[in-house]
């Protein structure tokens, strides 16, 4: 069963990236630390789920492969560099949604209306079905299901002391603060100009999003993941 950065064991407060070691980040470090036996049972939960969701999914994945391949030039997929858990980098894995090179042609995160999705992409995109080949990230213990979604290293550098809390433990596909926010880009509305988007997301999204990315540090528990991935099949469908 792997993991990641050696998570399924909380590291020792010690042992913690030096960015890591503040009051802010001790007081959820303190309570996750009480809760290891969950933690531990949260990672062989979800590495037996996505076992069992990759035997399932493996067909439907393949033939998304198929018409994004079909519909827009271009690879597959897409890979972004990301943050999870203790600070560490990884190249995350979409199906492709945006044309070739779209990071370079606009902001990081989208608007209404953004031009530089596909068509298919935007349906993909709706019901969050780009995110599935995250599944291997599950396998491999880079991700959970369950976590903050994982932002790219510039927005991680815009962190607060207490924000770092949220990478004491694996990004997650799915969120409370990815529910409530899965319309984000409607939040940002039809604003053009990146540097006006990324403001926006730094200013007023990022920090509403924290707030719940750190109660769910909070009130961490098996029941209550279980609760959300619910929660995020009902909001997806």
């Amino acid at each position: 069963m792997p993991g990641y950065g050696g998570f399924m064991f909380l590291k020792s407060y010690a042992k913690l990236p030096p960015e890591f070691r503040n009051d802010s980040v001790r007081a959820y470090y303190d309570i996750l630390k009480k809760r290891r036996g969950s933690i531990f049972f949260k990672r062989l939960l979800e590495f037996l789920l996505a076992i069992l969701i990759t035997i399932l999914l493996i067909i439907p994945m393949a033939l998304i492969a198929v018409v994004v391949k079909l519909t827009s030039k271009g690879p597959v997929f897409y890979r972004q560099e990301r943050v999870t858990a203790y600070n560490k980098r990884f190249k995350i894995l979409k199906f492709r949604t945006m044309t070739v090179g779209a990071d370079q042609l606009g902001a990081l995160v989208t608007s209404a209306n953004d031009a530089r999705v596909t068509r298919v992409g935007a349906t993909l995109r709706k019901f969050r079905l780009d995110e599935l080949p995250q599944i291997f990230h599950v396998l491999s213990g880079k991700m959970s299901f369950v976590g903050t979604r994982p932002e790219v290293p510039r927005y991680v550098e815009r962190y607060t002391p207490e924000m770092m809390a949220t990478l004491l433990l694996p990004a997650g596909i799915t969120s409370l603060a990815s529910i409530r926010y899965k319309d984000e880009n409607e939040i940002i509305g039809d604003v053009a100009d990146p540097d006006e988007v990324d403001r926006i997301y730094l200013e007023k999204i990022l920090p509403e999003k924290m707030e719940y990315n750190l109660q769910y540090l909070k009130d961490f528990s098996l029941l209550g993941d279980i609760k959300l991935m619910f929660a995020t099949f009902k909001n997806v469908i």
